[in-house]
């Protein structure tokens, strides 16, 4: 087709437009074609055809905003047309039909320039200038309307909320965009890489949509913090941009602190539970060894405090929508010892071992001393004592002590009994007043208590009651045994009196004789055991004890006196007995009455000579 017949082609349609727009019928349009057609004939054969000094130029503008569209033909007043994608968009400058179309300029002059109001999406095309009469056209222009994103959304927002530990994922979109946005991530000014992108191809082929997922690591976030989307395009260089507040929510942290540390017991401490929490707390509760306070409420509790402070916590639970947390503390009290492990007194047999446990609790760290009764040796500075192959001589009271420095002490005692035969003590020599009555006294320490307790003399053999002029009395003391036989007349020189004792039990015998007025009688007292089975001692196991017993007139010798006694100690520490307090309260009873005895000698001065005259007859 050549280009005559292509603009004939124009024409018609041209024709077409005018005849719809001015309400002329078909016939019409006709004859205003063939008037055009004929006068463009005559223009090209007289060489005078129109050109265009200025024509329409490829633009981009942002919609919403004004874009002009130049076409100027000089020297022709003809129909100007603009054609839009193929189709005219009306006649000459009356476009009445795109309210936001102008043409405009000097028509004399020959501008007819396109202006475009308000750029819309639907503006974006191709446009043309064509003079109808001239049977010209000017080059396509592309018009390009930018459009800019909507604001960006970001999910969930303004708030995002997530609960501590926790990823954070977060989702932006910006829809409706010419050309698709593209989408960055900033937090504190500054961008935030690593997250993903996806387009979307809107229906009119135009639009594009975008989202970007970003995704952080709990260590990388921080609660109250501002992540930004932002969304950028030619259409808005500088971008929209939206934001999203971090809420990190997490159970209560709790502090529990005490004040004042250390405190001495039975003072006033006060307890302060400091707890962050999102969301808010909403209940405090707070408890000791587990045992709900019920007086206690808030995030404060004051108390006074005893020793059950140090080892029982106390706790305080704090409670918010997603959990609680407890907290629990012990208070620094400074106590005096107490008991912990109670010691327990010991029945051993002879040659085993003992062993005592004794343990106390306090507050600073306490010093621990095991002595026995009546002894400043300290056998153990722990909690356990222990006694190798104990003899008899060890029998007796124990102490477990415990000090706090500057605080209290305490102690405990127990008993240690060993099993062993029986241990027979006693002045070996006693005295008695003619005329009156004589007592001699023993004392037995026996581990199981005597089951039988004898006083012998010659042939003699007396247990308990009375016997003629003799009787015996046995009392039981906590220590031991104490017998006493006491004679009511006196009895001839010479006489023996012994005391016996079976197995497990002590027999001790102590003979008195009765002499003649003013002599002195010595007499030996001998303590014997008998053997019995024991179900814990194999054997027979005896004890005897002879006793000396001297009646005398009135002033025995001073320096016998002197002589006597340092033996009878002597003879008494060998034998250990002074090792045991029981047998030295005996003892001193022993010589209370010997005190006494002393005394009726001062007396009875006067019985001298007929002592000597006894002492000749011989009696010794």
């Amino acid at each position: 087709m050549s280009a005559f017949q292509a603009d004939l082609l124009l024409l018609l349609l041209a024709c077409f437009l005018l005849s719809h727009e001015l309400g002329l019928p078909g016939r019409g349009c006709c004859l205003v074609l063939g008037f055009m057609y004929k006068e463009k004939y005559r223009r090209m054969t007289e060489g005078q055809a129109s050109s265009f000094t200025q024509q329409p130029q490829d633009q981009v503008v942002v919609a919403g905003q004004p874009v002009t569209l130049l076409c100027a033909i000089p020297e022709y007043n003809g129909i100007v047309l603009w054609i839009k994608d193929g189709l005219a968009l009306g006649v000459g400058r009356d476009l009445s039909s795109y309210p936001r179309y102008l043409v405009v300029g000097d028509h004399l002059s020959g501008q007819h320039h396109l202006k475009i109001l308000r750029a819309d999406l639907q503006d974006d095309a191709v446009y043309e200038c064509q003079a109808i009469q001239a049977a010209i056209r000017s080059r396509p222009a592309r018009l390009t309307v930018l459009v800019p994103p909507d604001d960006p959304v970001i999910m969930g927002g303004p708030i995002i909320s997530l609960r501590a530990g926790d990823p954070l994922n977060l989702t932006c979109h910006a829809d409706n965009a010419k050309p698709a946005a593209s989408i960055i991530w900033m937090r504190r000014g500054e961008v935030i890489n690593g997250a993903t992108y996806s387009k979307t191809l809107l229906r009119d082929g135009k639009r594009e949509s975008i989202m970007s997922t970003l995704f952080m690591a709990p260590s990388d976030i921080e609660n109250g913090e501002s992540i930004v989307c932002r969304a950028t395009n030619k259409a808005i260089p500088s971008g929209k941009e939206t934001s999203v507040t971090i809420d990190i929510q997490h159970p209560p942290l709790v502090n529990l602190s005490v004040e004042p540390q250390p405190v001495l017991e039975d003072n006033t401490v006060k307890f302060h539970c400091s707890a962050k929490a999102n969301p808010a707390v909403t209940q405090y509760r707070w408890a000791k060894k587990g045992q709900v306070i019920k007086e206690a409420s808030g995030d404060f509790y004051e108390t006074i405090v005893d020793h059950t402070f140090f080892f029982e916590p106390v706790s305080c639970e704090v409670t918010n929508a997603l959990g609680s947390t407890n907290i629990s503390r012990t208070v620094d009290v400074y106590f005096g010892p107490r008991m912990a492990t109670e010691p327990q007194s010991l029945l051993v047999d002879l040659g085993s071992d003992a062993v005592f446990n004794c343990a106390w609790t306090g507050n600073p760290s306490l010093t621990i001393v095991w002595m026995k009764r009546g002894s400043g040796v300290v056998l153990s500075n722990e909690n356990k004592l222990t006694l190798k192959s104990v003899r008899q001589e060890d029998a007796g009271k124990y102490v477990c002590r415990a000090v706090v420095p500057r605080v209290g002490a305490g102690e405990r005692e127990v008993t240690l009994t060993v099993n062993g035969p029986p241990i027979i003590s006693s002045t070996q020599t006693q005295h008695a007043l003619h005329g009156q009555k004589g007592q001699i006294k023993c004392f037995i320490r026996s581990t199981p208590p005597p089951d039988r307790i004898a006083w012998s003399w010659k042939e003699n053999v007396l247990e308990s009651g009375t016997s003629g002029r003799y009787t015996v009395e046995t009392v039981s003391t906590d220590e031991g045994v104490i017998s006493t036989l006491t004679i009511s007349t006196e009895m001839k020189s010479g006489a023996g009196i012994q005391a016996e004792s079976v197995p497990m039990a002590v027999i001790i015998g102590v003979a008195v004789g009765a002499g003649v007025a003013f002599l002195v009688l010595m007499a030996t007292i001998v303590a014997f055991c008998c053997a019995r089975s024991q179900r814990n001692l194999k054997g027979v196991v005896s004890a005897k004890n002879d006793i000396r017993v001297e009646i005398v007139h009135k002033e025995p010798a001073s320096g016998r006196e002197a002589e006597e006694h340092p033996t009878i100690k002597q003879l008494m520490m060998d034998r250990g007995e002074f090792q045991q307090d029981s047998v030295l309260k005996q003892l001193e009873v022993l010589k209370e009455e010997e005190k006494e005895f002393q005394n009726l000698k001062g007396q009875q001065r006067d019985s001298t000579d007929l002592c000597d005259r006894t002492r000749g007859n011989g009696w010794n």
